[in-house]
């Protein structure tokens, strides 16, 4: 019974079991009717998840990126409730997250941060997730109780192993080295333990301060550096091919992938998609494999997927103006 003409074959099989058990009022019948049943629904399922999950690097570990968009505090804010959800997502499933690097906000939130995700197909679900979300609330920083409108931007790489062979020539790469920002006693303000990578024929550069060893640093900076260059190449191919890839847009109004809107309703909206769900708290707690499934399944050419709206279309606008 495999491939989809073997499952065609197996439910027509099923309904005439059915017929039969309805016939004669057999319940072994009936019963060996739905076993069938349930065996094409696993199989059909396993085929729609190899369907969705089959780029080169899906089954990999991802490393998250993270940065708010203009707004000051607002933003910032912003980016670590999406530094929440992402990190509440990987414990859902059994993932393993650390932050690989993080700057905290002046007075509250986040200025960047940069997640490790670690688990099987880790990188196959993020990367729906690539793109500028936006959040519409009433601010908690506003003493007029007034509403704002927030944007940060997702960049999602696969984390490549040591099996992958990533070719970086040391002549490319300018190394700096700098005395650690924010919060974290004396030791950050006395030693150059932070360092930046750039690749300098991409211009891609990388930022890690998080570990107190400069050596620390460097490797997971160059961990880093390789998801990105190898992410760049996949793109490249995907171009050439006419695949779909997320682009990586301004952080601001109209380029938004997904509104998450708690006043003056509550929704959480995916402009690519169209889904809607109205449990935006359980959605910021990191229940979102239903939004990854519905633009991966979009991705991959399924044919009942809904097509992508354009932003100035959104009736969350309409509604909020």
């Amino acid at each position: 019974m495999d491939g989809f003409d073997g499952q065609v074959r197996a439910l027509e099989d099923a309904r005439v079991l059915v017929d039969l058990a309805d016939e004669a009022k057999d319940e072994p019948t009936a019963a060996e009717a739905a076993s069938v049943l349930a065996r094409i629904e696993d199989a059909v399922g396993k085929m729609e998840f190899a369907r969705m999950l089959s780029g080169p690097y899906d089954r990999q570990g991802a490393i998250v990126s993270i940065n708010p968009g203009a707004g000051g505090t607002e933003s910032q804010d912003w980016a670590e409730m999406l530094q929440r959800m992402y990190t509440r997502w990987a414990a859902r499933r059994g993932y393993k997250s650390e932050i690989l690097d993080q700057q905290p906000g002046d007075e509250a939130g986040i200025k960047s941060v940069t997640l490790g995700v670690q688990g099987e197909w880790a990188y196959g679900y993020l990367r729906a997730e690539a793109g500028v979300h936006r959040l519409v609330r009433i601010s908690p920083f506003d003493a007029q109780a007034r509403r704002h409108t927030s944007f940060a931007s997702v960049f999602v790489y696969p984390d490549i192993d040591e099996t992958v062979r990533v070719d970086i020539d040391e002549k490319d790469l300018r190394v700096e080295t700098m005395r650690s920002g924010g919060a974290g006693g004396q030791h950050v303000n006395k030693t150059e333990s932070a360092i930046r990578i750039t690749h300098v024929p991409t211009g891609i550069a990388v930022h890690c301060q998080q570990e107190r060893s400069q050596h620390k640093n460097r490797s997971t900076a160059m961990r880093i550096l390789r998801s990105k260059l190898i992410e760049v190449e996949q793109k490249k191919m995907d171009e050439k091919m006419g695949g779909i890839h997320a682009q990586k847009k301004a952080i601001e109004w109209g380029s938004q992938i997904r509104s998450y809107v708690l006043a003056p309703y509550r929704l959480a909206s995916d402009h690519r998609t169209g889904l809607k769900v109205g449990n935006v708290d359980a959605v910021l707690d990191g229940d979102l494999d239903q939004f990854m499934v519905a633009l991966l399944l979009q991705m991959a050419g399924d044919p009942s997927a809904r097509p992508v709206p354009k932003p100035d279309d959104d009736d969350l606008d309409e509604k909020l103006h």
